[in-house]
């Protein structure tokens, strides 16, 4: 029968569809910057060996002139992103992995700053590239967003129905949430970077935030040590780390924006919260209803918070502080006049 008439059916078939439409467009990126750019990449290398190996014939005893020679050289070679500390074959930024890597920084904005396209083609490409990438990155995010938060409100329905309190089994999940998601993008990264990159512990914390904040520094940036051996598949693990990392972030950052909008409406609840029926308190007393204990004073207090507005002798214009009809059409200003004006007659008698 297919998902003919099914909705949740379609919507995991077409969420399917866009992750997989996702990632083929990175290994297609991939793919294309590896062909652009590989070869000049190779050519640059080759030509930065020899210029050391000239120098370093030429020049046994370094003067100023020289090493100014030298150093724009390294500049250069650094600008395109090699390393002059190492030889040509012991690491490249654009195998497929790698480029898989840079894809991913292109895409969801990170942009560490430390290599780019150098050759025309890869530069026109990048630019057409990031146009459509962008925004398929956001969409990709907002529904990996989705998927999440679907699966935490089911299983809140099923927490529930086991009789948990609801605003406690929300706050439950909440922090579980943040808590598993920073240990698994924040705290476990820095342990793995440790060893395969040679940071400390520190060094991968402030990596890891900077990178899935796509603040992107790239003061660190990873399988970039020419004195190290990576793993061909290394660039391309991280880039899926960055992916799921940033969904997760901007999940975290959407719920203390949720927590920041609820206490401002649970604020203005508390200050001031007019009823349906035309009266109104004012601050705590927004909930309570007036109780008469029938002394003299209880009764005026109750015939003064009544008073302001009552269905029967409601005006057909809003009356200001002193009784008459007010001149902006405005009722809540005055009602908070007239209902403080009370107070102090009550409190005076």
């Amino acid at each position: 029968m297919g998902c003919r008439g099914n909705k949740t059916c379609c919507g995991h078939c077409w969420g399917w569809v866009v992750a997989l439409a996702y990632f083929g467009y990175l290994l297609i990126g991939a793919a294309v910057f590896q062909a652009l750019e590989k070869a000049t990449e190779t050519s640059n290398q080759e030509n930065l060996q020899l210029e050391k190996l000239e120098f370093l014939r030429n020049y046994t005893c370094l003067d100023a002139e020289a090493l100014k020679q030298f150093a724009q050289v390294v500049v250069e070679a650094m600008s395109k992103g090699l390393h002059p500390e190492g030889n040509f074959s012991s690491i490249t930024n654009w195998d497929f992995s790698s480029s898989f890597f840079f894809a991913g920084t292109v895409v969801t904005t990170i942009g560490y700053g430390h290599l780019s396209p150098n050759t025309v083609g890869g530069q026109v490409f990048c630019a057409f590239y990031a146009l459509f990438g962008i925004p398929f990155n956001v969409i990709v995010l907002n529904m990996v967003g989705k998927s999440i938060t679907r699966h935490a409100k089911r299983l809140e329905i099923q927490i529930r129905k086991k009789g948990f309190n609801k605003r406690k089994v929300k706050v439950a999940i909440a922090l579980l949430s943040l808590l598993g998601g920073t240990v698994l993008f924040l705290l476990l990264p820095p342990l793995v970077f440790g060893v395969l990159e040679g940071w400390t512990y520190t060094e991968g914390f402030y990596y890891a935030f900077i990178t899935l904040s796509t603040i992107g520094f790239g003061d660190y940036v990873v399988g970039n040590n020419p004195n190290r051996t990576y793993a061909h598949s290394y660039r391309g693990l991280v880039a899926l780390w960055i992916i799921f990392g940033i969904a997760w972030l901007a999940i975290i950052f959407n719920l203390f924006m949720g927590i920041i909008e609820e206490s401002k409406r649970v604020l203005n609840k508390v200050r001031f919260k007019p009823r349906q029926n035309g009266k109104f308190c004012v601050l705590m007393c927004a909930d309570a209803p007036i109780q008469k204990s029938g002394s003299a004073s209880d009764e005026k207090l109750g015939t003064a918070y009544g008073s302001a507005a009552t269905p029967e002798k409601e005006s057909a214009e809003p009356l200001g502080v002193s009784g008459t009809p007010s001149s902006t059409g405005s009722t809540d200003g005055g009602e908070a006049e007239i209902a403080l004006k009370a107070l102090g007659v009550a409190n005076a008698h």
